[in-house]
């Protein structure tokens, strides 16, 4: 991954000053813009700081049309991303990955992610769903590789993802509006449009506001197919080679393998009446609103609100096995995914010491429907629910008869995140030989989630000849659990009553994570060249369960309703859970980081970097289960511990203008966290710290603008990556040892070449300004998992894009093209059901966008 920007040329050249006898000749002017970040919580610029990080600024980020969380991680080799579409990634930095993200086991009961995401000061990371906030307004986008726990705490074990906001402005009144529109190729249009103003009232208080829409057109296909649970996992025999190559062993044959099913009567699923093309089509629809107000000439407070809403319509996978970019999907889907999002930052100064209070809140709810039906490939139990018992138990010598409906199954998801964290830390002055940045950290967020998994099929089964169709599922109660009459408990969104008709399992639960942190980074200069860095943190995380996951296990037909309340208990967390099972998966330790720092010239930086990570635990559903030999499934799995050992450079040659910067590093895991289903152990998903890893690997950039050729531009970034799993920590086949981590292509990249030239025409007064800018970006394989029988392949790629336009001094047109070759380039995928499922890049796109400022 690249170290620092890829950055552009700051502008033309300026032109040459007519030298005065006798008068020395002016300094040069630097051909490479200075890009500010923030990566060590203070200002400073990126070349010379001796982190791993990589900014695209607001000029990049607008030359290279990044809107979404998909747009800007394309562009960092060495960052990649995990999941099914908007509002459901999980971002990967350097290889750190174990896990495909799903449904079924993300959110409330999924590992915490390893790389942080920060929305300005506030940590928006959340298991399964990272925040997908657009890129409206954004000041630049900061990717800092490696852990950053000392200053930014939980989750970033890998590394920390910034978008910060362009902020109020005291310079005086401005407004730019943008929109574009463009034609994917075999899909929809997709048209955008924004919008800024920023208006300083007077000289104590500024006002910025954004306001945004963008359509994205849909270009996946849900084509006809059909479905019947003669496909089920029950039914599968030993041997039978899964598409990923993975053979069935002999705990997941079927548990009517080999059965004669010629008087089972197999209602098919048919999709024909949601047959449609173009089907995930997305819109972003936000605004954001910030003032500054100058308390007075040492205290300034920043407060800003924003909100957005995601609506996307379909699935944004493809089955392989039928043509490019189609699927067969049997339920219609959708996600509606909104935020609203208030922060605020105080800063000013205490004598010597600059001071820093920010606070945030969040409130998130996102709604979801998804089709469910390939848990039939994996799924042993299913056909109980949806078959006649005569199917799925017989008689003894009697050969199952009877009828199984149809797989046409699906979640229904409700989750409502609330968020509030606070930092106050302090900076002693920059100009000091000693410096140092200390201070404290409060968050805590909520994450109330409930599935309802639909079958359908459940409400018209014959039980054992005593009833038609499965009871209706009940809540928990207090008389389940305590024998005492009461109200629902512990769910979270627990109702009286039955559940919906056909809602066979319910996780309804609602998880809160607590971390308190204490750090600081200290730097002495111990000569004008060679400088020391030394941090430290100390957290404790509380991860804590509460609710229940209740399913529809009792007797059809012979039990009353009470019974059936009491005998549909799955799984409580919580003060009332399993005997001995620990309330809360509680982390706590402290973390270190070394640097030292050796500048040699103005222009040279050289580094050498130890520093730790850490994330939360959590606690496993089927806990305290005895497995193979000696192994118990835990209640709580521990943080994995990672160490990363690194090596870096920041240079700038031939007259500034060349920048080459990269690092070298060896990352070593302990204890990775690692989702397993093993029916050897447990016939259920549970989570442990199943493996130790190592990852080598070299990433760097370059920027080039040769003085021979003026307004030329040429920029690349690459990584190189070798991940190995060295010891296997839990008693499974799933996870090998020599195996590859996820997510881990060996090397990506991307070259882009930009040319600027002026144009003799004007228009109303205003010289224009032409460019060209053709980029490549391409990708290794990878695989998406570590557990062997859900992992697959996800193919290399090579794409090509470009831009062409002209700008004045407010305003500009330019015309792109992004996967011109109309690659098939595979993103993401996952085997979760034993049925490869990739996520395609959107084919060719050709569009045109324009600007105007004021």
């Amino acid at each position: 991954m690249c170290s620092v920007s890829l950055i552009a040329v700051a502008g033309l050249i300026a032109p040459p000053m007519l030298a005065q006898e006798a008068q020395p000749a002016p300094a040069k002017a630097k051909r490479l813009k200075t890009v500010t970040i923030t990566a060590t919580k203070r200002s400073e610029s990126a070349q010379d700081v001796p982190v791993t990080v990589t900014a695209l600024d607001s000029q990049e980020l607008e030359q290279l049309g990044v809107k979404n969380f998909t747009d800007y991680l394309v562009q960092m080799p060495g960052v990649t991303a995990g999941g099914s579409g908007p509002g459901q990634n999980t971002i990967y930095i350097r290889g750190l990955a174990s896990t495909t993200p799903n449904l079924t086991v993300a959110g409330v009961a999924g590992l915490s992610p390893n790389v942080s995401f920060y929305l300005d000061e506030q940590p928006l990371a959340q298991p399964g769903r990272n925040l997908d906030v657009y890129a409206a307004d954004i000041e630049r986008v900061e990717v800092l590789s490696g852990p950053q726990g000392t200053l930014f705490g939980a989750s970033s074990q890998a590394g920390t993802v910034r978008m910060i906001t362009n902020k109020p402005s005291f310079d005086g009144f401005g407004a730019n509006f943008k929109a574009s529109t463009a034609f994917t190729d075999g899909g929809e249009m997709s048209n955008s449009v924004e919008a800024m103003i920023n208006v300083p009232v007077n000289d104590k208080l500024a006002l910025r506001g954004v306001i945004y829409n963008d359509t994205q057109g849909g270009y996946i296909d849900n084509v006809g197919g059909t479905l019947t649970v003669e496909d089920s996992a029950r039914f599968r025999p030993e041997g039978a080679v899964r598409a990923n190559g993975v053979p069935v062993n002999a705990q997941r044959a079927g548990f009517q393998a080999g059965a004669d099913l010629s008087n089972v009567n197999f209602v098919a699923a048919n999709n024909s009446n949601i047959v449609e093309n173009d089907i995930n089509d997305t819109t972003y629809q936000g605004f954001r609103l910030s003032g500054m107000y100058r308390i007075n000439e040492d205290w300034d407070l920043l407060v800003s609100h924003s909100q957005q809403k995601i609506d996307a319509e379909g699935v944004f996978a493809a089955d392989p096995e039928l043509d490019d970019y189609d699927i067969v999907r049997f339920t219609p889907e959708n996600i509606e995914d909104k935020f609203h999002n208030t922060a605020w930052t105080l800063e000013g100064r205490i004598g010597a010491l600059e001071a820093v209070y920010t606070g945030a809140y969040t409130d998130r709810t996102t709604d979801q429907v998804v089709d469910y039906s390939d848990y039939l490939f994996v799924g042993q139990y299913l056909p109980y629910y949806i078959c006649d018992g005569s199917v799925t138990y017989p008689a003894s010598g009697v050969d199952p008869a009877g009828t199984c409906y149809a797989p046409n199954l699906s979640v229904n998801s409700h989750s409502e995140t609330k968020v509030q964290t606070h930092e106050l830390r302090f900076n002693t002055p920059e100009e000091y030989r000693w410096r140092a940045t200390f201070g404290g950290f409060f968050s805590d967020l909520e994450l109330a989630e409930r599935n309802d998994f639909v079958y359908p099929g459940s409400t018209m089964v014959q039980g054992f000849g005593t009833q038609t169709g499965f009871a209706p599922n009940y809540p928990l109660t207090n008389t389940d659990v305590t024998g005492e009459v009461g109200s629902a408990y512990p769910g979270y969104y627990s109702q009286p009553g039955p559940f919906p008709a056909g809602v066979i399992f319910r996780n309804d639960i609602k998880r809160t994570d607590k971390q308190v942190g204490i750090f600081g980074e200290t730097s002495f200069d111990i000569t004008d060249q060679f400088s020391l860095t030394l941090g430290a943190r100390y957290y404790d995380v509380e991860v804590d369960l509460e609710g229940s996951a209740n399913s529809s296990f009792y007797n059809l037909g012979t039990d009353t309703d009470a019974q059936r309340a009491g005998t549909n208990i799955s799984f409580i967390y919580g003060p009332n859970g399993p005997a001995g099972a620990p309330d809360k998966a509680a982390t706590d330790g402290v973390i270190l980081k070394a640097t030292g720092e050796w500048t040699p010239t103005d222009d040279l930086l050289f580094y050498a970097t130890y520093s730790e990570g850490f994330r939360p635990g959590l606690l496993n559903r089927p806990g305290g289960r005895q497995g193979p030999g000696n192994y118990v499934v835990p209640y709580d799995v521990d943080t994995d511990e990672v160490k990363n050992y690194e090596l870096g450079w920041k240079t700038e040659l031939f007259d500034n203008s060349l920048r080459f910067n990269g690092s070298a590093f060896f990352v070593e895991i302990d204890g990775l966290q690692t989702t397993i289903f093993d029916p050897s152990i447990v016939n259920l998903f549970f989570s442990d710290n199943a493996a130790n890893a190592e990852i080598k690997g070299i990433e760097g950039d370059f920027t080039w603008a040769p003085e021979a050729v003026d307004g030329l531009t040429v920029a690349g970034a690459f990584s190189l990556l070798d991940t190995e799993i060295t010891e296997v920590l839990v008693p499974t086949d799933d996870v090998v040892k020599g195996e590859e981590l996820a997510f881990a292509p060996a090397y990506q990249g991307n070259v882009r070449v930009r040319y600027e030239w002026d144009l003799e025409q004007e228009i109303a007064g205003q010289r224009l300004t032409a460019h060209v800018m053709p980029q490549v970006v391409f990708s290794d394989s990878s695989y998406t998992d570590v557990i062997e029988i859900n992992k697959m392949e996800i193919d290399g790629y090579v794409t090509v894009g470009g831009t062409l336009g002209v700008t004045a001094d407010n305003w500009g047109a330019e015309l792109y093209v992004k996967n011109l070759t109309n690659e098939y380039a595979e993103l993401g995928g996952n085997f979760v059901f034993d049925r490869e499922r990739v996520t395609p890049m959107r084919p060719r796109t050709i569009g045109i966008r324009v600007s105007y400022s004021y």
